[in-house]
């Protein structure tokens, strides 16, 4: 029995490794240009990074 549920346990875990998503638009580019958002407008600083003056 405990065979059977490792056997089974493998093989559902087999046919995930050939699952693809797919979007309707194709590829997905995620923030091509970074100029977009202008620095300096909001107000927040997360916690370093003025140290490192990029705020």
């Amino acid at each position: 029995m405990k065979i059977m549920s490792i056997f089974a346990a493998l093989m559902i875990s087999l046919s995930f490794t050939a699952c693809a998503v797919h979007t309707p638009e194709g590829s997905i580019i995620v923030d091509p240009d970074r100029s977009y958002y202008p620095h300096g407008q909001g107000d927040f600083c997360p916690p370093g990074q003025a140290k490192k003056g990029r705020c």
